[in-house]
């Protein structure tokens, strides 16, 4: 068994490697930190509001002086580091819902993000590295 292999399945990690967080350098997980401390009050007074959509979401965030990720239609990058999105949708009862909230990605750096979310029972507010495939945002779980 693999170490830190889930569910013992062989090839657990390298099955999985594209949805573990890149590694950040501690100057830029410091600034990572940094920002995250930035976003954590924001998110916890719209929290407590009870405004948790996208949209009110990313004005408030914008209001801290980030710009809004612009990426081309093949996947570039053009600029900014804000991308505000509603929940990932999940499956229930027959069919998929998105659940109300928002997922908030800052790119930091290269390699280093902020991660969070605001939903109806929680927040959370972290800094990690990008994933591989889908930049700040963790990949969707597949079958």
């Amino acid at each position: 068994m693999e170490p830190g292999a889930g569910d013992g399945a062989p090839h657990y990690n390298e099955n999985n490697a594209h949805r573990q967080p890149g590694e950040m350098s501690p100057a830029h997980a410091k600034d990572a930190e940094r920002e995250a401390e930035r976003i954590r009050p924001v998110l916890e007074r719209l929290w407590e509001q009870r405004k948790w959509d996208p949209a009110t979401v990313r004005a408030a965030l914008l209001r801290l002086g980030y710009e809004e990720e612009r990426v081309s239609a093949d996947g570039r990058r053009l600029g900014g580091s804000l991308t505000v999105r509603e929940m990932e949708s999940r499956y229930r009862d027959g069919g998929y819902v998105t659940p109300e909230g928002a997922r908030v990605g800052l790119r930091v750096h290269a390699d280093a993000c902020v991660v969070a979310f605001v939903q109806k029972s929680n927040f959370d507010v972290r800094a990690n590295g990008p994933y591989m495939e889908t930049g700040c945002f963790a990949p969707p779980f597949a079958h």
